[in-house]
């Protein structure tokens, strides 16, 4: 620590720039993050593991993303800038200074490398809506937030398929640590990673795994207006390993429906990436294992009385497959997806997921789809259009705008066309009853899900592959969002 406090203190000159009594100063941010930048080696590949750490950038002068972030907090705080703290959105990291925090400054890249954007404000992105920047809904990091940063940046893998059972260990006992201070209330990704690292591996006493996550699900809620995706993800991750299909479906639901407010930009390729696994992969492994559990008859013979006892997995299979609401909520995940479509510079949906969408909608029958009602609700007016029509997005296809309250009450289907083989009238959803991700060193949370890379399983596109031109040109309209509520009808 003594080289990197000697290295800053020597590298800026603290009287050349101006102080007010509200902080520091942007081009004193800007200058800060240029030594911590120019100190890194020009090239080598920034992705790789265990480059997260003060340590790293000292004996190896390299640094990942989030860690040069983290560096320049760590220099500001040598020259005495105790305004500058780190921000945190779900993939990215920036520092904010000034009266209350009020000012940010870029002072690292995202994906490829945006070195031009270094302190500029994050303004842009969270007017665009871009899930990068959460709309604003970010976390303002204190002192203590920040150790929970570093923390959750621990990297245990040592290859593509170990983990290092120490480092999780000690991973696990310090969120403990740090959540027993109450100093993750406001840290829902590190509830999430403690939560992940208690299913595990359980320390007997603590608290249960999914409580945990339920909190981060409720602190995402509370602080940061429902906006953040992961709390989501790890809900449903935790359902899907103790296959509970009908929560796992609804989480995965709930998180599509807070990603159908974003507009999708190429820089959110790590959600793309997240919700294209779950759509094209998870989901339908989870559907196909479950359709599997349920046809396969005990040893007893099928049905009859005591089934249920006798072969319990089977049962539950059957009442997944048979439950409306799972079949709601498959609608509603979809639903969230087309919306987050609606009005992006990046198209989101393309013909490859058609196919697992249909397969998927396929393995509930016709009598289940039939319980479940698609409200529509029509544009308010036309206006809208109108006034977008130099707007070179306004060729794409737009679909009605729609609410997402459930409402109780009962109606009959409308005539829409079905979404399975079935010729049957189609149904949807039901009412609610009720990853790499920046700083920390563990996996995606679908990549955990996932039963095995199967033959003819898809990969994730990246958006420049699915946005290329060649791609555009084969790629059919975007499917339109049309379901406005959903309702079962008992």
């Amino acid at each position: 620590m003594k080289r990197f406090t000697a290295q800053i203190r020597g590298a800026v000159d603290l009287s050349q720039y101006r102080r007010t009594g509200s902080g520091s100063s942007r081009e004193l941010v800007k200058k800060v993050s240029d030594v911590i930048w120019n100190s890194l080696s020009r090239s080598y590949f920034k992705d790789r593991a265990h480059i997260q750490s003060l340590f790293s950038l000292i004996t190896g002068t390299k640094l990942d993303s989030s860690g040069v972030a983290f560096a320049v907090v760590a220099a500001c705080q040598v020259l005495g800038l105790k305004d500058v703290h780190l921000a945190l959105s779900e993939d990215h990291a920036w520092v904010i200074f000034g009266k209350n925090g009020e000012e940010t400054a870029e002072v690292t890249w995202h994906g490829k490398g945006n070195e031009d954007r270094r302190g500029q404000t994050v303004t842009a992105g969270v007017s665009e809506k871009s899930w990068l920047y959460l709309k604003g809904s970010y976390m303002k990091c204190d002192r203590n937030m920040e150790v929970a940063f570093m923390v959750c940046a621990i990297n245990p893998s040592l290859d593509l398929h170990t983990d290092s059972s120490e480092l999780l260990q000690l991973q696990q006992k310090l969120l403990w640590l740090l959540y027993d201070r109450d100093d993750l209330d406001r840290y829902p990704m590190a509830m999430g990673t403690l939560a992940d690292l208690e299913d595990q591996d359980p320390i007997p006493g603590k608290e249960n795994p999914l409580k945990i996550h339920l909190k981060a699900v409720s602190s995402a809620q509370k602080h940061y207006n429902n906006e953040h995706i992961y709390p989501y993800m790890y809900l449903a991750g935790f359902h899907y390993r103790h296959r509970n299909v009908r929560e796992a479906l609804r989480a995965w639901a709930k998180a599509a429906q807070v990603m159908q407010d974003y507009n999708y930009f190429r820089e959110d390729e790590e959600i793309y990436k997240e919700f294209f696994d779950i759509a094209n992969d998870v989901i339908p492994t989870l559907l196909k294992e479950t359709a599997a559990a349920a046809e396969s008859p005990g040893e007893g013979g099928e049905g009859g009385e005591g089934a249920d006892k006798e072969h319990p997995k089977q049962a539950a299979a059957l009442s997944a497959l048979q439950d409306s609401d799972c079949f709601a909520h498959l609608l509603r995940f979809y639903d969230g997806i087309c919306k987050w479509e609606e009005g992006s510079p990046t198209p989101v949906l393309h013909v490859g997921w058609a196919t697992y969408l249909v397969q998927s909608l396929s393995r509930f029958e016709a009598q289940v789809r039939q319980k479940v009602s698609i409200i529509t609700k029509e544009p308010e007016s036309q206006d809208d259009d109108d006034q977008s029509s130099d707007d070179p997005r306004e060729g794409r296809r737009r679909g009605p705008r729609r609410e997402s309250k459930l409402d109780e009450q009962s109606s009959p289907p409308p005539p829409v066309a079905p979404t399975s083989p079935s010729t049957q009238p189609a149904a949807s959803a039901a009412p609610a009853a009720q990853p790499k991700k920046v700083g920390e060193g563990r996996r995606r949370s679908s990549q955990g899900l996932r039963g095995g890379d199967a033959e003819g399983k898809p990969k994730s596109p990246s958006p420049d592959s699915a946005s290329s031109p060649s791609s555009q040109q084969q790629r059919p309209p975007p499917l339109p969002a049309l379901w406005s509520s959903f309702r079962v009808r008992r």
